[in-house]
């Protein structure tokens, strides 16, 4: 049985552990945090060994998952720099480029990239995975299996990765379930019913086309009759700036994401 030692006992890292639970992943997993409080929750929470010394963890690794925020990762490689064995490692940091994880630690250490959603927590996720180099096809295929446990898996280049993580994040969804049930409850609806209505407004229909085979534009057009009550509501949000504060927030959040790269 291979091991995968999590560095960072975070919400994402959370997020995988129930994943891979329901995934019923073959590995034995082991977590390294400072922080004794959330090593006993996980422990508590996915029954996984936890290991507070990080020099310990990383050599029962097989595979390294880096789960700790971006302003943390160059702290956390130099922490690291003794590691002389080659070794599999995966960054979950967004916008740090394979270049800088690999100035670090050098060639015994062979890197890939991942960006897997909080929604793998339920076996629905979706994971860009991108590699450097030296990484082999096997090694490859063993990141793929991994994250394929708890949802799709895509392989994009590196140079996609910024872009890939301002879209997919479930924070779109959940952003827009909230305000669209607020804005129910203003205009009379009970909270209950607002999100129940604003969840299905979203949810359901996305799932529906998904599922299908139809295409956007089709059910869009089904859902939308000119002249009725939904394509009002889409063209009062359209000349209001919709597409527009999505493309502001969107661009806001990809600075943010080069500016990790620094």
């Amino acid at each position: 049985m291979s091991t995968v030692v999590f560095l960072g006992g975070g919400r994402i890292t959370s997020a995988m552990l129930a994943g891979l639970r329901l995934g019923r992943v073959n590995e034995r997993l082991v977590v390294h945090d400072r922080n004794p409080a959330k090593l006993r929750r996980l422990k508590k929470s996915y029954g996984v060994a936890i290991e507070p010394v990080l020099q310990r963890a990383v050599a029962e690794a097989d595979l390294l998952v880096v789960a700790v925020r971006p302003d943390s990762v160059r702290e956390l490689l130099r922490s690291l720099r003794g590691v002389k064995r080659p070794l599999l490692a995966v960054s979950l940091a967004a916008g740090v480029p394979l270049r800088r994880l690999k100035a670090v630690l050098g060639t015994p250490v062979r890197w890939g990239r991942a960006m897997p959603s909080p929604a793998c927590r339920s076996g629905r996720g979706l994971t860009a995975l991108t590699f450097s180099r030296e990484v082999s096809s096997r090694d490859r295929k063993r990141l793929r299996d991994f994250f394929s446990s708890f949802g799709l898996v895509v392989e994009i280049r590196e140079n996609k990765f910024d872009a890939f993580t301002v879209t997919f994040s479930p924070s779109h969804g959940l952003h827009a379930l909230a305000t669209l049930a607020a804005v129910a409850a203003r205009i009379g609806l009970d909270r209950k019913t607002a999100l129940l209505a604003s969840a299905h407004a979203l949810a359901d229909s996305i799932s529906s086309w998904r599922e299908g085979k139809h295409s956007l534009q089709s059910m869009l057009a089904e859902a939308a009759t000119p002249g009725g009550i939904a394509a009002a509501t889409m063209a009062g949000m359209d000349a209001d700036g919709y597409r527009r504060a999505v493309q502001v927030g969107v661009m806001e959040g990809l600075r943010r994401a080069r500016a990790n790269a620094r």
